[in-house]
């Protein structure tokens, strides 16, 4: 798959993953207080709930490295993180945004560019 091709899949899944989010009402027009926000833990697990942090975190920042051609990670693991937090009983339908989840942790585990000490020698 090409970098075009990949940047546009993935913006692509970005977009339905926000529309879930809406679609499921946790999409919010007010933004987390600036202390949550910075936060310095893994998905700022300790001040934002996980459809927070992809709305605030996630999705802007996949969405500008898209933007700007750059470079996506090689490596995405949302889906398992998603998978535990939602685990117990939750006030909406997890199952369509754990398959969009799914689908952007392939995307970018295998269109991101493989890390440097990952390379095979030649």
């Amino acid at each position: 798959m090409t970098t075009d091709t990949t940047h546009q899949k993935l913006l692509d899944q970005l977009q339905q993953l926000e529309d879930e989010l809406r679609s499921q009402s946790l999409w919010s027009a007010v933004a987390p207080s600036p202390e949550a926000m910075a936060s310095t833990m893994p998905f700022m697990y300790d001040t934002l709930k996980l459809h927070e942090w992809l709305q605030w975190v996630f999705l802007p920042r996949l969405r500008a490295v898209v933007d700007a051609r750059g470079q996506l990670p090689c490596q995405s693991h949302v889906h398992p993180l998603a998978e535990h937090e939602w685990s117990q009983p939750v006030a909406f339908d997890k199952r369509q945004l754990l398959v969009l989840l799914l689908g952007i942790d392939d995307t970018l585990n295998q269109g991101g560019l493989t890390p440097p000490d990952a390379t095979p020698p030649h």
